[in-house]
């Protein structure tokens, strides 16, 4: 009776396999979404936060799921959407945490957060829907408070920007993951 033999894990590295990526869409459009991108994140730095809210769809969902630490021979997949996350919103409530963060009980934003937002490795996808993009990017985000406070946040995003009746860019999905399993920081206060 012979043994199976399972194959070495090194197998892998004998035959690797190029990536297949899409093609590159226009470098115009690649330079014109980083733009929108780069503006966002300095819309949120400066606390303009109501012009924020005008760059998302009426339909938009953002959402940032909690981060499970798992074993790599465990195959239940990545984040679950009927999962805890720390974001689940849709516009109404992306616009109950603008009112909240500028309301003047928002102890945790009295002094305000000072925060610089970095926005990185930006990758554009076309999608099969005209106007739709899918993008691809990294983060860093700084944020420091009264003297001494400060904490960071790292990650990645996949958003889905859709141009709107009058050809401008918006943002109409964005999925969030950082790289914290446990949110070190106090508070939660920042839109990535």
């Amino acid at each position: 009776m012979s043994q199976v033999q399972e194959p070495h894990p090194a197998d892998a590295i004998r035959s690797p396999r190029p990536p297949q990526f899409p093609a590159l869409p226009d470098p115009r459009l690649v330079f014109e979404i980083e733009q929108f991108l780069y503006r966002e994140a300095r819309l949120l730095d400066e606390e303009r936060y109501e012009e924020w809210l005008g760059l998302l769809t009426e339909d938009v969902h953002y959402w940032m799921p909690g981060i499970q630490a798992r074993y790599r021979n465990d195959t239940s997949g990545g984040p679950i959407s009927e999962r805890m996350a720390f974001y689940d919103d849709d516009l109404l409530n992306l616009r109950r945490r603008v009112t909240r963060f500028m309301h003047a009980t928002a102890w945790a934003e009295d002094p305000a957060t000072r925060a610089c937002h970095i926005i990185n490795n930006v990758e554009v996808e076309l999608t099969d829907t005209e106007g739709d993009y899918r993008v691809y990017s990294t983060f860093v985000n700084c944020r420091g408070r009264n003297e001494a406070e400060e904490s960071w946040l790292a990650g990645r995003r996949t958003d889905l920007l859709r141009r709107d009746a009058e050809g401008a860019l918006r943002l109409a999905r964005r999925e969030i993951y950082i790289t914290q399993t446990v949110l070190l920081a106090k508070n939660l206060n920042v839109f990535l």
